[in-house]
């Protein structure tokens, strides 16, 4: 782990005073897990297949650039289009807990009516319950209409980052994540996906992802999870193990060496 346990406690009471000063109402705080130098043998391919293997899920990607790749196993769909409706299906805690997580779809709303043709902007599904194999989690479906003459940047202009990896107020949360956090996210909580001749897209959000370079031998992974003034730091660190469950397990497991 970049931070210890101890560490995350009081990184946590920290942003719930931001919270409390009224910086911010919601925030997604991640940490980073990491092995330096791991052996040459190391094959991406492999390690990926093992981790769609122990967590399916429908947002899977393998991505390779150079010496760097993504092995992605992500639940979460950031943004697709299908004709001139716009999906976005946040994904935000295990259970209606607080009530503060209602903040996340607000803001999608907010973007999307940006870029959306006024009066269409709906919420399809308000947090229904989807088990997956290591948790169970809480999706929203929040849709609406493209606006005549909006194009696919001022779609991702509107909508990116998505928020639920900021929080809310988007600007003000990037600027505490980048203060806390102590490292560069890069590809996670990114997003990966396609774009097909018609200009229907599909696009995911970079999460229960490892990021491994060949070049360095760096292998990473984060997990994070929405704080609020009603968070209890231990359990959101113990949330963060959970959500790590089958990258741990896939690790330990091995057989991804060729």
């Amino acid at each position: 782990p970049r931070l210890t346990r101890s560490d995350y406690i009081e990184k946590i009471e920290a942003l719930r005073r931001h919270i409390l000063r009224g910086d911010c109402y919601e925030i997604n705080f991640c940490q980073e897990f990491f092995a330096e130098q791991v052996p040459a043998a190391l094959s991406p391919e492999l390690l990926y297949q093992s981790l769609v293997r122990a967590s399916p899920n429908p947002f899977s990607a393998y991505y390779r650039r150079q010496s760097s790749t993504l092995l992605c196993a992500s639940p979460e769909r950031f943004l697709a289009r299908r004709g001139n409706k716009l999906i976005s299906q946040p994904i935000k805690g295990t259970a209606p807990r607080y009530p503060g997580n209602v903040m996340v779809v607000d803001l999608v709303r907010n973007d999307l009516s940006q870029i959306c043709q006024r009066g269409t902007v709906q919420v399809d599904e308000l947090f229904g319950v989807y088990s997956y194999p290591q948790v169970h989690q809480m999706i929203s479906t929040i849709s609406g209409r493209v606006a005549e003459g909006v194009g696919f940047a001022d779609i991702l202009k509107a909508t990116f980052p998505m928020g639920s990896m900021t929080g809310a107020p988007k600007t003000r949360v990037m600027q505490l994540i980048e203060a806390y956090e102590g490292t560069d996210r890069g590809l996670f909580s990114g997003s990966v996906g396609y774009i097909s001749p018609e200009g229907d897209f599909d696009f995911n959000v970079v999460i229960r992802s490892l990021l491994y370079n060949s070049l360095t031998r760096y292998l990473s992974y984060r997990v994070g999870s929405g704080i609020t003034w009603y968070s209890k730091p231990a359990d959101e660190y113990e949330e963060c193990l959970l959500k790590a469950k089958a990258i741990q397990k896939v690790l330990e497991e091995g057989g991804y060496y060729s």
